[in-house]
């Protein structure tokens, strides 16, 4: 099945572009456009896609704020690429925050666009390298765990604390189950048990949760690097 998107940008050329990008390729199907938040939350609605590009910085609601509710409201599986031209860290975290499952740059070349709406639209996370430094530098000023994050933190079991903590040094898991000796099916089913244990999206979330919980520090290395 087609995997169905909607691109929301408020420069129409901008968007255009990312619309033609899209359909040259059989498997993603462009529902509909969109030049502002409002338009972003009433297209979601109404053609519950798949994935949603949405830019951030548009006129009256913000693609973040956009996102956020048609995230919350949503009662189908969405998922939102976020796309910019710049990485404030404020953005980053803000849009990380409200659900988006990837955060990319808008000089992402054209043939990426479609294996990043891929990624999405599978469940699985992707951010730009300079942004995942940007989000590490916001956690390494966080030191304090909230009650309710230190609680959820509690449901996993000691195998799952530690597949976290892969997820959140950047592991795939192919490298997740060559580093702890197990299946890579038992290691997607140990994300999957996660995602539902602590009521997370996806693997970014799982991320934001391991910096937030205190399992991984900024500091810490990658895995395999």
């Amino acid at each position: 099945m087609s995997i169905r998107v909607v691109v929301v940008d408020d420069q129409a050329l901008v968007r255009r572009g990312f619309v033609m990008i899209l359909r040259v390729h059989d498997d993603i199907e462009v529902m509909a456009e969109a030049g502002t938040g409002l338009e972003a939350v009433e297209a979601a609605h109404k053609h519950r896609p798949d994935v949603i590009l949405m830019d951030i910085r548009m006129p009256g609601m913000d693609g973040i704020e956009a996102a956020s509710r048609i995230l919350r409201e949503a009662d189908w599986d969405v998922r939102v690429l976020i796309l910019t031209t710049f990485d404030p860290d404020e953005y980053v975290y803000k849009a990380l925050r409200a659900g988006a499952s990837a955060f990319v740059l808008k000089d992402i070349p054209p043939e990426q666009l479609a294996t990043a709406v891929r990624t999405v639209a599978e469940g699985g996370a992707l951010l730009a390298p300079s942004i995942t430094r940007r989000l590490i530098d916001q956690f390494a000023e966080r030191r304090v765990v909230s009650t309710s994050v230190a609680g959820r933190l509690a449901r996993l079991t000691g195998r799952e604390g530690e597949i976290v903590v892969a997820v959140a040094r950047g592991a795939s898991n192919s490298e997740i189950a060559t580093q702890l000796f197990i299946g890579p099916a038992t290691v997607k089913s140990h994300v999957s048990s996660i995602l539902t244990k602590l009521g997370l999206r996806d693997r970014v979330q799982i991320v934001i949760f391991a910096y937030e919980s205190g399992l991984v520090e900024a500091g810490d290395h990658d895995i395999g690097h």
